[in-house]
């Protein structure tokens, strides 16, 4: 390719760029028919058609990845219908999902949209191999990396590792995807862990339930693409903010356990722990959680605040262990953020 040709392809995306970025995100015309994720959502039919599940979730386009409460829809991010958003998604965040990323994450989901669609969480048996559907996500939330009680499925981002440990719900709908997922020899591969009878518990039920008829099959959405009326520029340029104001009820009361009221003489101020050691939390976080690190730097930034504000003190000695739970809580945060793009504490 000729220089010129080259810098003329490079104008051309910058005009592509500008014109996307100054329009409302409700006026790019989205739709999912003939969208690069249109042949996906389809291979997460016939993967449900092959397990004899009638119900087909319907997908719509919105702000991130997730099921309204309670709602057995998917929502899906709407760059994904456009293969130019998806560029820009990548060049404003570092990170787009690839189509096989997207697979497990339409799996994960329509596990949640089963869940809601036949109220399978009221089930006395469901509660026994996941626990209470009412549980608070933050009380749930203390991954064990070693744990078998758990399967393994959406490993970008670490959560193949701790994701089901978030929430009852994410236990079943992660479960859910593994018992999907076509050739994962579950049974195989989970022969010698516990999570197994959750996979076999899950087996028998989607036998039991493939030829009800859903209890509930649509109900009201959760910001839909049709309703973002601010300009693409804007949502990614108030993303940061917006991660800031939803953190701060759930950051408190982690940062309360962190750093619990003690005495003695030798007390050092949370704050500081933030202030001088912020160049190595923010180099953990971003490795471990895969934002960038202006994200990364908002959630750094929104702790050493509330640090400050609550007046949190620890024990000189205890720097070490403080900064190590100071990176564990920073890093969870993130991932929650990066995986849904919203804080659900």
């Amino acid at each position: 390719m000729s220089a010129a040709r080259a810098q003329s392809l490079v104008n051309g995306w910058e005009t592509v760029r500008y014109e996307l970025l100054n329009t409302p995100i409700s006026d790019l015309g989205l739709q999912l028919e003939s969208s690069p994720v249109e042949p996906l959502i389809q291979r997460l039919y016939r993967e449900l058609d092959a397990k004899g599940l009638r119900f087909r979730p319907e997908v719509y386009a919105t702000d991130c990845w997730g099921c309204p409460d309670e709602v057995p829809v998917i929502g899906i991010p709407f760059y994904l219908l456009d293969k130019r958003l998806q560029r820009l998604e990548e060049e404003q965040t570092g990170d787009i999902e690839t189509p096989q990323m997207v697979m497990m994450l339409l799996r994960h989901e329509a596990g949640h949209a089963i869940n809601y669609a036949y109220r399978l969480y009221k089930q006395a048996e469901w509660a026994d191999h996941f626990g209470s559907f009412t549980k608070p996500y933050r009380d749930n939330f203390r991954p064990d990396p070693f744990s078998r009680k758990f399967v393994r499925h959406i490993v970008h981002h670490q959560y193949g590792r701790t994701y089901a440990q978030k929430h009852p719900d994410e236990d079943f709908a992660e479960t859910f995807a593994v018992w999907l997922t076509p050739r994962s020899k579950w049974r195989h591969r989970y022969r010698n862990w516990p999570a197994l009878r959750k996979l076999e518990y899950v087996d028998r039920l989607m036998r039991d339930i493939r030829d009800e008829t859903p209890k509930c099959k649509s109900g009201p959405l959760c910001t839909p693409v049709e309703n973002m009326n601010t300009l693409l520029a804007e949502h990614y340029g108030q993303r940061a903010e917006r991660y800031r104001a939803a953190a701060q009820g759930y950051v408190d009361d982690k940062l309360v356990e962190i750093f619990p009221e003690v005495g003695g003489r030798t007390l050092v101020p949370a704050v500081d722990l933030f202030h001088k050691q912020n160049g190595k939390l923010l180099t953990r976080v971003t490795r471990w959680s895969g934002l960038d690190e202006e994200e990364a730097g908002t959630l750094l930034a929104k702790l050493e605040d509330r640090a400050e504000t609550l007046n949190l003190h620890f024990r000189r000695q205890d720097l070490a262990v403080k900064l190590m739970d100071v990176t564990a809580l920073a890093t969870a945060l993130a991932i929650d953020f990066a995986y849904t793009g919203r804080f659900t504490g």
